[in-house]
């Protein structure tokens, strides 16, 4: 076939509704409609490719609208105008009355306006709504999912904690239908055109409700009233008294696995995913002009056959089977849209070849709904990669801060790492803070947070300790908190998790915890340990990540406050030959009320090495690691990252603030294979707190930057991705945050100084480096001329010597 048929044949597919008729939605009172909403601009562009990609390809019966919410000041520069049947919908993103700046409420806005001005609207029976980050793997019939009138069909949204508490009760009449549901929703027409008003009204309300945006009370995350959308369908569906039959494997995130004997219908990318070394966020591609760039696709996973020898748990292999099934879909469609759209044949490749294979179209040909038809609020809760027997426990995790701008920042990294890393259980900040500070603290929202009486100065002996209180604040959550965890997971506030850390993977069990090794603690092997505990043999030189039954915490959190202070107080023994501590001050006696706690109530650790690393540390090879411990400095190259250096810096109140971007992974060329490994894991600790600092600013409502001003969209560009930029200097950082025209210039002194601080270190090193290559070189050269001089002083030698012969010789004959 030519290649302009070829091209003509993708556009219809791509560009025309699916009008894939069906036997099951050919009986009146089934006509069928799917809607999924977008906003204008590359980063939807390319999801919207995906979902009406596999839409098509899973014979989705009915037609597909695209609600697009675009500003009128926007639509003149935007080109994915002809992406599937679209209705443009005017945009709330910025709210016409408040000024409230919230993207997410243009999802309901956009199914009202589809309700009143669509046609389609007025010939239809039931509907599905979608999300655009998702990919469907087979039809969505709602009457064969189990959704009657008065009873839609919806995926389990467990986080959705408000419909258990004073939120629900302050926004419905009937708090006691609130769902938690979301992800996919089947409903008839007329539950649709009941609810679409007050699915608006409510997140409008939610949205303003800022008294209530709190972690503890929404379960979002962030504490910023992002999830309010949610809220907003699950109040109106509860106030016009719809009961959804909610299940959660009709969807999965990539990255989880199914249960036995269920193929989800619908992969929704929203979260981080992997595949052995390869991986997927949709966040790196916020901007991304892929749908665009012709015949350009998202890096390839790993083919089936690979998959295969990856694990041999036939479960799990299920698992990854569909996170690569996932992307490899949404790259099909980029395929044939950029076929649609003139692009010129793309070389061949062997990825291209499996995308058009036969084994590739069995892998992927359309899911039918095998499970059970969905009973009324039947939930059923699974976690990925475990056996269907396997009962886990309950877990909660808890880190220590103080209320400065220090730990503000470290927790905003700390919380957006454990979100994206997908750490089970409830998560709590214990804040330690004098009442004088406390009154003028502005980080309240910043995680979920167990207020603690501040022991920086202590009561009794007045000592200024600090770190006393992570023992202190423990002992004070244990006893006034009522928790039903088994497992309490502690960690610091200065990590970035990588993956979740859990009691079931590491054998945590009672009076066994789980830590990782902390060699320099050589107090364990001395007289400190006599002095200081009964059983010194039991001293386990362990710190950073503990992993603990909630019996043994109850038992142990009292003492390990009684050790530190003890220890605290033997200054004879501060010394750092028996202590460890480089500064013989004492500064580590709460590690060691740790460990000498433990060593008394006879807990015998599971000490791990695979858990922890040290940014800057070369790391073993294979071993996968769930935290970096960003707690001395480290760098790459010229640049380089000290916690220290940001004390008190105030990167979380000062708009678009970030670290200056270490190097980008391309130029990490080195030839010593661990020495690569070491800087690529500091690179990715460095821009995962750049990344959680753009989140926060974002869901701050950060003013978006001028349009004019291309810098800071450029920086806002680069922040938004995982792939945070490289070679930005200390003086770009500093230039496009001055862009910001509504930062306070005196926030930015502060950062201004330790900027200038790195960057007149980097440039002592440099010269220092220049000086020693300087020198090498002159060294060189006098070595290379002495050679010389001394390989033209034997060669005129050996020829004196030679003619000398030779006039003998001469002599001789003659």
């Amino acid at each position: 076939m030519a290649a302009p048929a070829v091209a003509a044949v993708a556009a219809l597919l791509l560009l025309l509704p699916s009008q894939v008729s069906s036997e099951a939605a050919a009986g009146e009172g089934r006509r069928l409609h799917t809607l999924f909403s977008v906003e204008c601009g590359d980063y939807f562009d390319w999801q919207a490719v995906g979902l009406l990609h596999s839409l098509r390809k899973a014979g989705q019966p009915g037609g597909v609208t695209r609600l697009l919410s675009c500003a009128a000041d926007q639509l003149p520069s935007y080109r994915g105008l002809r992406i599937g049947h679209t209705l443009q919908v005017p945009s709330y993103s910025r709210h016409p009355r408040t000024g409230d700046w919230y993207p997410a409420i243009n999802k309901p806005a956009g199914v009202v306006h589809w309700l009143k001005h669509s046609v389609e609207a007025s010939n239809v029976d039931w509907v599905v709504i979608l999300d655009a980050d998702q990919i469907v793997r087979g039809p969505i019939i709602p009457w064969e999912l189990g959704a009657e009138k008065g009873k839609p069909v919806a995926a389990y949204y467990g986080y959705l904690k408000g419909c258990d508490n004073i939120l629900a009760q302050l926004h419905t009449a009937h708090p006691e239908f609130c769902d938690k549901v979301g992800g996919i929703l089947a409903m008839h027409i007329d539950d649709l055109r009941a609810l679409a008003p007050l699915w608006l009204s409510k997140t409008e309300e939610v949205r303003q409700d800022k008294s209530h945006w709190s972690t503890n009370i929404t379960g979002d995350i962030y504490g910023m009233g992002w999830i309010s959308e949610m809220y907003g369908y699950s109040f109106g569906a509860a106030e016009v008294g719809l009961r959804h039959k909610i299940n959660d494997d009709i969807m999965i995130y990539p990255g989880y696995t199914p249960r036995i004997g269920i193929d989800p219908l619908i992969l929704h990318y929203g979260l981080p995913f992997k595949v052995g070394n390869w991986s997927f966020s949709k966040l790196e591609h916020h901007e991304d002009g892929i749908a665009y760039d012709c015949n350009r696709l998202f890096p390839p996973p790993p083919f089936p056959r690979e998959v295969e020898m990856m694990e041999s748990d036939p479960n799990v292999k299920r698992g990854l089977y569909v996170s690569i099934e996932c992307i490899n879909t949404l790259n099909e469609g980029l395929v044939l849209h950029h076929a649609s759209v003139g692009c010129p044949k793309p070389q061949w490749s062997k990825y291209r070849s499996f995308l058009k294979s036969r084994r590739f179209s069995e892998l992927t040909k359309p899911k039918h709904w095998n499970g059970q038809t969905i009973e009324n609020r039947n939930i059923v809760q699974h976690v990925a990669s475990l056996k269907e027997d396997h009962k886990l426990p309950k877990i909660h995790t808890l880190f220590s801060t103080e209320c400065t701008r220090y730990f503000d920042w470290q927790t905003v990294g700390l919380m957006h790492s454990l979100r994206v890393s997908r750490q089970p259980g409830n998560i709590t900040r214990l804040l330690s803070c004098s009442d004088e500070d406390l009154k003028n603290y502005k980080g309240h929202d910043l995680a979920p947070t167990h207020y603690v009486p501040s022991m920086n100065r202590h009561p009794l002996t007045g000592d200024w300790y600090p770190a006393i209180n992570k023992p202190a604040a423990v002992l004070h959550w244990i006893s006034h908190v009522e928790t039903d965890a088994e497992f309490i997971v502690i960690l610091d506030a200065d990590m970035i998790m990588r993956g979740p850390i859990t009691p079931w993977e590491y054998g945590a069990k009672l009076g066994h915890p789980v830590s990782t090794p902390y060699e320099y603690l050589i107090g364990c092997d001395n007289i400190l340990a006599k002095i200081h505990t009964r059983n010194p043999s039991a001293c386990d030189k362990v710190g950073g990540v503990i992993i603990m039954h909630i019996d043994d915490l109850r038992r142990f959190a009292m003492l390990w406050l009684h050790k530190t202070e003890e220890v605290r107080a033997d200054k004879a023994h501060y010394a750092t030959n028996i202590t460890g501590d480089i500064y013989s001050s004492g500064w580590i006696s709460e590690m060691y009320g740790y460990s000498f706690a433990a060593a008394e109530l006879g807990l015998h650790h599971i000490i791990r090495r695979d858990i922890l690393i040290y940014p800057g540390y070369v790391p073993v090879p294979e071993v996968h690691y769930k935290v970096f411990h960003y707690g001395l400095r480290f760098g790459v190259g010229n640049w380089s990252f000290d916690k220290a250096d940001w004390r008190n810096v105030d990167v979380v109140n000062t708009c678009w603030a970030k670290f200056p971007e270490p190097p980008d992974p391309t130029t990490v060329m080195k030839e010593d294979q661990a020495a690569r490994e070491r800087d690529l894991l500091s690179i990715a600790c460095g821009r995962s707190l750049n990344k959680a600092l753009y989140w926060h600013h974002k869901s701050r409502d950060c003013p978006r930057p001028s349009p004019v001003d291309g810098a800071s969209k450029k920086f806002q560009k680069v922040t938004a991705s995982n792939d945070l930029g490289g070679g930005n200097t200390e003086q770009s950082f500093i230039h496009n945050i001055k862009q910001k025209s509504h930062i306070d210039v005196a926030k930015l002194k502060p950062i201004e100084r330790v900027a200038a601080t790195i960057s007149s270190v980097h440039r002592a090193r440099r010269l220092a480096r220049s000086s020693r290559i300087w020198i090498i070189a002159v060294w060189a050269a006098s070595v290379a001329v002495f050679l010389l001089v001394i390989s033209m002083f034997f060669t005129d030698r050996r020829r004196s010597v030679s003619r000398s012969r030779v006039s003998r010789s001469q002599k001789a004959h003659v």
